[in-house]
């Protein structure tokens, strides 16, 4: 059984990225790494904003 998160898992979060159209994947990606966050904590807070 899998633990219960608040947050986005790892392999949810690449599994959404490669869903996307390649540039917007690398976008956020390349946003990921100036900020040094990880990417599903960036995905997070676009989901966030958009709620």
């Amino acid at each position: 059984m899998q633990a219960k998160t608040d947050h986005l898992a790892p392999a949810a979060a690449h599994a959404f990225l490669d869903a996307l159209p390649e540039k917007i994947k690398q976008a956020l990606v390349t946003y990921a790494e100036e900020i040094d966050y990880p990417v599903e904590a960036v995905l997070e807070i676009a989901f966030t904003q958009c709620l």
